[in-house]
């Protein structure tokens, strides 16, 4: 398969909304993703650092479930997006791949 051309200054600047829009629709998506996943593993609401009463392990269990889901969904849905904006415009939206 061939590489994609570098993309141009007005190919990444025209990526730059789409590229706001596609983090926007990530961050909703992992939000409820994770609201789904603590009503499984979590009790009640989860753990906020700066809570007095809260456990190392409630914390530290809630923040890595939320950093794994978060990353996860982030990481699909931006890769989705720049094929979709490969696809439409024939230009790779982000940096060309190196063979170093």
């Amino acid at each position: 398969m061939d590489p994609s051309p570098e993309p141009s200054t007005a190919a990444k600047l025209l990526y730059k909304p789409v590229g706001l829009l596609v983090g926007m629709v990530a961050g909703m998506i992992a939000s409820r993703l994770f609201e789904r996943a603590w009503a499984v593993v979590g009790t009640g609401e989860p753990a906020d650092p700066d809570d007095r009463d809260a456990s190392w392990v409630e914390i530290v269990g809630s923040a890595a479930l939320m950093g794994a889901i978060f990353g996860a969904v982030r990481a699909v849905v931006q890769r989705g997006g720049a094929k979709g904006f490969e696809h439409a415009t024939g230009v790779w939206p982000g940096d060309a791949h190196s063979d170093d």
